[in-house]
This record gives structure tokens, C-alpha cells and sequence, in this order.
């Protein structure tokens, strides 16, 4: 991962390959927002901006000679669009600036980046940005004729707050999360044929082998069927590559005795064909990225653990390939998930909350006190809330607590209900319950799905769908491919539960 360090250091002084400023809109053009620079280099390239393409949008990066009077030899502008009314720019807009700048300096030997942060929460904003940005999956690739580069290898974020403590501290946490995101932007990019559910749960235990406090249990094929997983069995049995629940346990000596216990349930459908409900072609092109959320929920836990938070955590990655082999489940099987509650499967691909069911009724059992799932559910959610905003519903309590928690992390999150006026659409004739319902309330149908398997206890499921992969063009920190969302949602979340 690129290496990152905090400096004091007048921009202008500063030896490096590129030096990172910012732009903003303004009524009657755009400005250079960095008081450090000459007064008149700002001039200069303020006035010939629009000749230049410079306009101080979002996501915009230019790059122009420096000059002589700057010692570095690129300087990139990076757009941070209008100004709040206030006069300041939101964390999230300063985030997305440092990652777009990073971002498109791969190749790049060295950055300096100088963003008017203020603070501690927006200079942490910054430095997780410039890191986020700096990703490159390349593990296929026989060499560099793509023309790809490798991320930039060091940046160095420059600001009068670096020889604070926060900013330190914000320094090792940026560095966590960004590791936790890449880890999982990388499983969600890994092919199918070589990331499947056994060797999911080999990355689970490679993952967790390095980092202290965390224990790992592997339930294969066998034991999930002796055990009673039917969501799991069903869901996995049409491929020869049979199905895994990961558990992942953290309980530090820190937390208080007595304390909450919470666990965080991923789906982890390594490849979906849909089953013998089989999707169009062209539908397939990304399934596998069908597992993101349990790979969120990996990421979560290696930066929890690392990050040493006082709170007791346990993982459950429900690892299945959905394939429609002579074996796959059919539409009309009533299938009777880990607990006894039975489903009659009407969709076999709606197998996602099928193999999640066991895993929450599995925390359910080991008596947790709150649950958060979060799952590829369903294509209703992009219907809705389109590819880049994730849907959040379950109690309500617990709802709004996630939503602020990516309010804080900078990730898009948007709350739904859960009407028990749709609660009839998923009513089997047959079972407990079924498996897909009508399309009208997809995203909603599913989330009450999910609900009949954690009961009372306080819930919350987080629907990534669409903003897990990006099938389009790069944008701010965000890379083509497996985004890794979810992961800060997660561990802000739990960040704020181990603070109070």
C-alpha cells in the first residue's frame, strides 16, 4: 500500500514529483484554494482556467507545469466544487478530492498534498482520501501493455496540524481502514474460479492469522448439513464446490464484562447463476462480486481488531456458490434453515437471504444483543436508490445509528421501512415462510424476509447491491470493480458502540 506521512512543510519548499492543491467554483469562475502558493501563480492560472478545462468540479483533476516557483515538478489541481454557505467544504468532499488527485497520479514516484483541512476530522478525511484513491488491482495481468501504472508511491499530506496527536492517531486509522478496504475491493475483483467458498475461507484464516485477538471457525459441506445449516446445503449443493460458514470471533480483554455483543453477517455468494432460476447472460457478468458483503464483514473485523476497539464482535460469512448443476435446489423445495423455520424456495435466485437466514439465526442463537447484515440482496435496491447509494432498514433504533454512521464515514446510505403491510407478499402456502415475493418492494420484501429469522432481537440489514461494484468510470476514490463499501460504515458504527 502506498506509504502516507504527515508534514509541516511549506508547499512551496517541498521536493516531490507532484504537489496536490485544491480548486472550487465560484459565481464568476473558479478559484485556487491554497493561500500557501505565490500570489501570483494563483493569478496566472486562475485567468487561463478556461482555457484549460479547469472549472473546479468534483472529481475534476488537472495537472500543470509547477513552475519555477515551486519545487515540485507537477502541480495538480483537484476539484472540490461550491463552497457550503458557510464557507467550508464538507469532509467528504475533501475525502473524495485527495482520492480523485491520488488516484490519477499512478506512475507517479511521489505527491505532496496540501487541501485546506482545518481540523482533525477533515485532515483525517484527507489522508484517508489519498489512500483510498491509491488502488490498482493488477493480479492478472501478464504486464503492463493496459498501460496501467502502479498507485503513486508515497504521499505526504501537508498541514499545520501534523505534529498533533489526533493527527497522528488519524494517520494509523486511515491507514487500517484503507487496508481493510483494499483487502476487500481485492476479493470482490478475484476471479470466481479461483475464489470460491473454500478458498474464501482460506483467505478468512489468512487474513485473521496476522492480526491479534481474532479466532476463526470453518464449517464445511458436511458439517453444515450434519449441523442442521439448510439454508447453506440448499443453496450450495448444485456446485461441486460445496458450500462454507465462516465464524470469526472477537472478544477483547478490553471489553467491559457483561458488555453487548455484536454480530455482523455477510453473504458471500461467491458466483450466481442464479441456480436453475438461471439469470440472462449478460446479468452473470458481475456475480462475482455477490459476495462483497461477507467480504465487508472480513475487512470489518481485521481493521476492529486492529484498530484494538473494547467491543466484543462476531462474524458469520455465509459462503455458497449458487451454480445449476444435476444436484441445485429446484423452485417448490421447502428447505428448513438452521433453528427450524422453513422456506419454500419459489426463486432459486433469490439465494442470497436463504444462506443469510442461517447465519442470523446462528447470532441469534449464540446471544447477541444487536445484528447488522449486509448483503448483494437484491437488484431492487438499484431500482430504488440507483449504483451508488446503499439501503439500510431493520429497527429502527439501530437503522439510524448505521445512517450515521455513514454520514460519518462518508459512504452513502439511505433508511427504508419495513411495512408489515408487505409482510403477506413473502407468505407461502406451504412454509413458514418463502423466498421471493412480488417485484413491487423487492428491496423491502427481502429486508422482511431476513427479519422473520432475528426476531426480537435489535437489527439492522444493509442492502449494497448496487455501490459494492462499480461497472462504470472511476470516480473520486473509487476505482472500477469491487468498491469495499461497507467496511467504514461498519467500523464507525462500532467505533460509536465502543465509545459509549
Amino acid at each position: 500500500m502506498t506509504d502516507l506521512s504527515l508534514s509541516s512543510k511549506n508547499p512551496i519548499a517541498v521536493r516531490t514529483d507532484a504537489l496536490v492543491v485544491a480548486t472550487a467554483k465560484t459565481s464568476d469562475g473558479v478559484a485556487i484554494v491554497a493561500d500557501h502558493l505565490p500570489a501570483e501563480l494563483v493569478t496566472e492560472i486562475e485567468a487561463i482556467a478556461p482555457q484549460l478545462g479547469i472549472t473546479g468540479a468534483r472529481d475534476e483533476v488537472r495537472k500543470v507545469p509547477a513552475g519555477p516557483r515551486l519545487k515540485a515538478d507537477v502541480l495538480v489541481l483537484t476539484g472540490l466544487g461550491e463552497r457550503a454557505e458557510d464557507g467550508t467544504f464538507a469532509p467528504e468532499i475533501l475525502r473524495r478530492a485527495a482520492g480523485a488527485a491520488t488516484r490519477e497520479l499512478s506512475g507517479v514516484a511521489s505527491a505532496a498534498v496540501s487541501l485546506p483541512a482545518t481540523d482533525d476530522t477533515e485532515l483525517a478525511a484527507v489522508v484517508e482520501g489519498s489512500l483510498l484513491g491509491a488502488y490498482r488491482f493488477d493480479r492478472y495481468r501478464s504486464g503492463d501493455d493496459d498501460g496501467a501504472k502502479a498507485p503513486v508511491g508515497s504521499v505526504e499530506v501537508l498541514t499545520t496540524l501534523a505534529r498533533g496527536t489526533k493527527a497522528k492517531l488519524a494517520v494509523e486509522r486511515a491507514g487500517i481502514l484503507a487496508g481493510a478496504v483494499h483487502a476487500t475491493r481485492d476479493l470482490v475483483n478475484a476471479a470466481p474460479n479461483e475464489l470460491y467458498p473454500a478458498s474464501f475461507a482460506d483467505a478468512a484464516k489468512a487474513a485473521a492469522k496476522d492480526v491479534k485477538g481474532l479466532k476463526v471457525t470453518v464449517l464445511d459441506d458436511k458439517q453444515l448439513s450434519a449441523g442442521g445449516y439448510g439454508g447453506l446445503t440448499a443453496v450450495g449443493q448444485g456446485s461441486s464446490r460445496g458450500p462454507r460458514l465462516v465464524k470469526i470471533v472477537y472478544a477483547p480483554a478490553k471489553s467491559a464484562k457483561g458488555a453487548e455483543k455484536i454480530a455482523l453477517v455477510g453473504k458471500g455468494i461467491t458466483f450466481d447463476t442464479g441456480g436453475i432460476s438461471l439469470k440472462p447472460s449478460a446479468s452473470m457478468e458481475t456475480m462475482k462480486s455477490d459476495m462483497a458483503g461477507a467480504a465487508a464483514v472480513l475487512g470489518t473485523m481485521v481493521a476492529v481488531a486492529r484498530l484494538g476497539l473494547p467491543v466484543a464482535v462476531t462474524a458469520y460469512l455465509c459462503l455458497a456458490e449458487n451454480m445449476p448443476g444435476g444436484k441445485a435446489q429446484r423452485p417448490s423445495d421447502v428447505v428448513t434453515i438452521y433453528g427450524g423455520k422453513t422456506v419454500e424456495v419459489l426463486n432459486t435466485d433469490a439465494e442470497g437471504r436463504v444462506v443469510m437466514a442461517d447465519g442470523l439465526a446462528s447470532a441469534v442463537e449464540d446471544g447477541h444483543d444487536t445484528i447488522i447484515d449486509i448483503a448483494t440482496l437484491t437488484a431492487a435496491q438499484m431500482v430504488a436508490l440507483g449504483p451508488y447509494t446503499a439501503g439500510v432498514m431493520g429497527t429502527e433504533s439501530v437503522r439510524d445509528e448505521v445512517k450515521a454512521a455513514a454520514d460519518t464515514a462518508g459512504e452513502l446510505f439511505w433508511p427504508m421501512p419495513l411495512p408489515d403491510e408487505l409482510q403477506a407478499n413473502i407468505k407461502s402456502k406451504v412454509a413458514d415462510v418463502a423466498n421471493s415475493g412480488p417485484r413491487w418492494g423487492g428491496m423491502l420484501n427481502a429486508g422482511l424476509f431476513l427479519r422473520t429469522f432475528v426476531g426480537d432481537t435489535p437489527w439492522a440489514h444493509l442492502d449494497i447491491a448496487g455501490p459494492s461494484y462499480n461497472e462504470k468510470g472511476a470516480h473520486g476514490y473509487t476505482s472500477p470493480g469491487g468498491t469495499g463499501v461497507g467496511v467504514r460504515t461498519l467500523v464507525a458504527f462500532l467505533e460509536n458502540r465502543a465509545a459509549k
